[in-house]
């Protein structure tokens, strides 16, 4: 079973940058999405990427702003953020994602990574 391990989220001022990561334990062929939360609200699907890389998609609000690749040698999915906006402000978690989809594969979660922007 996979396990994931996100990283990289932190405290930044609105139009800055976060790169944040997703590490996976052993070897991972899945297509992989990135989700958040913010408080109060529903978990929503921020950006999806298949196994290999070649392609990925976005939710339209963070299309142009947000860039999803990976490095299958190190197992690692990754999440460019820039621009970034109050409104980002959320607990950013990966999961395995079948492409296309904006449902992760298994309705399980781990701690994610906090990201918060002032303004």
């Amino acid at each position: 079973q996979v396990q994931l391990v996100e990283s990289g989220g932190g405290s930044v001022q609105a139009g800055g940058s976060l790169r944040l990561s997703c590490a996976a334990s052993g070897r991972s062929f899945y297509a992989m999405g990135w989700f958040r939360q913010a408080p109060g609200k529903e978990r929503e699907f921020v950006a999806g990427i298949n196994w290999s890389g070649s392609s990925t998609y976005y939710a339209d609000s963070v299309k142009g702003r947000f860039t999803i690749f990976r490095d299958n040698a190190k197992n690692t999915v990754y999440l460019q953020m820039n621009s970034l906006k109050p409104g980002n402000t959320a607990d950013y978690d990966c999961n395995p994602t079948p492409f296309g989809s904006t449902r992760p594969s298994l309705d399980y979660w781990g701690q994610g990574t906090q990201v918060t922007v002032s303004s």
